[in-house]
């Protein structure tokens, strides 16, 4: 512990950190609420010089906008089925890695390779594994479609091309394509923290269970599962979190207009939905809806934090 008299060297250490901290995090999260309270708050118009009165204004606008619906609806689908799948994919390549011994570094880093890659990079490939070039006709008159490598493989094995995300794409494939996209770019994370969870279980309760001649599946559900769950617990509460902050992968894939020209098919994210505002120069709404979206983070890490408690073993 620092001496008292000499406490104030540990402030000037970290003053710097703190100044940063202020700058750069607390003062927008203060402004984010004032702005929410704002109403019809616009940076352009405060540079003018007008007031703006104090209410709900902003949230009543978000609420009643015809697109918060779907942008709340795409949210959750994505969350609702990338979350469990990346997980469960998860503890079964970290569960396989363990049990390899030869060639188990070189694995773990190409798994893990894709987190330290740029999001809108791996969006532009996954966009072309996905997309559809164009047609032509062929020698007979017969239409010829110039696809990527997913509708190649689709047709190999004897079926039609799908259009993903192209103009005239059903909200269902793109969808599909995002799910995909989502799961293969959480894996790395997850399976690192899992491995580390595994790499730390005693070996002797897997000894026990060979020698009562326990099956495998026995020991991933009783011992491994159990075991684990304060890692499966963590990385469950934090696929939530940045599920419902999605917006990066979104746009890798179809741009910033967040899905095929045709606006039925737009995938739109509450991320989205304050980006769209603060473009439009409503920064009262786009606050609005930030804050909104820290409510239902909050309220489902509550509830992942609730139902742990039961859950997880320590």
């Amino acid at each position: 512990m620092v001496d008292s008299k000499h406490q104030w060297k540990a402030w000037i250490y970290l003053a710097p950190a703190l100044a940063l901290l202020m700058v750069f995090t607390i003062w927008p999260i203060i402004n984010t609420v004032r702005m929410a309270f704002l109403e019809n708050y616009s940076g352009l118009k405060a540079v003018g010089g007008q007031a703006f009165e104090f209410g709900l204004g902003n949230f009543t606008k978000v609420l009643d906008y015809r697109r918060f619906v779907d942008c709340l609806r795409t949210t959750v689908l994505l969350c609702v089925w990338t979350v469990p799948i990346s997980t469960v994919l998860a503890l079964l390549i970290a569960v396989a890695l363990n049990a390899i011994r030869p060639l188990q570094k070189a694995l773990q880093t190409i798994f893990f390779l894709p987190y330290v890659t740029n999001s809108i990079a791996i969006g532009m490939v996954f966009a072309a594994m996905f997309n559809i070039v164009g047609s032509f006709y062929g020698t007979e008159n017969e239409i010829i479609v110039t696809a990527g490598i997913i509708n190649n493989i689709i047709e190999f094995f004897g079926g039609e091309h799908v259009n993903w995300i192209n103009y005239g794409s059903t909200y269902t494939s793109n969808i599909i394509v995002m799910v995909v996209y989502i799961v293969w770019n959480a894996l790395p994370f997850k399976i690192l923290v899992l491995l580390g969870g595994l790499q730390s279980i005693n070996r002797q309760y897997y000894d026990a269970a060979r020698v009562d001649g326990a099956p495998r599946r026995r020991v991933l559900t009783r011992i491994t599962v159990p075991l684990l769950s304060p890692m499966l617990a963590y990385v469950i509460i934090t696929g939530f979190i940045d599920g419902f902050k999605e917006y990066t992968s979104i746009v890798g894939i179809f741009g910033v207009n967040m899905g095929p020209p045709d606006d039925a098919a737009r995938l739109n994210t509450m991320v989205g939905f304050i980006y769209d505002a603060l473009s439009t120069n409503s920064q009262g709404r786009a606050s609005a809806a930030a804050l909104i979206l820290f409510g239902i983070i909050l309220v489902v890490t509550l509830v992942n934090l609730q139902v742990s408690k039961k859950r997880v073993h320590y």
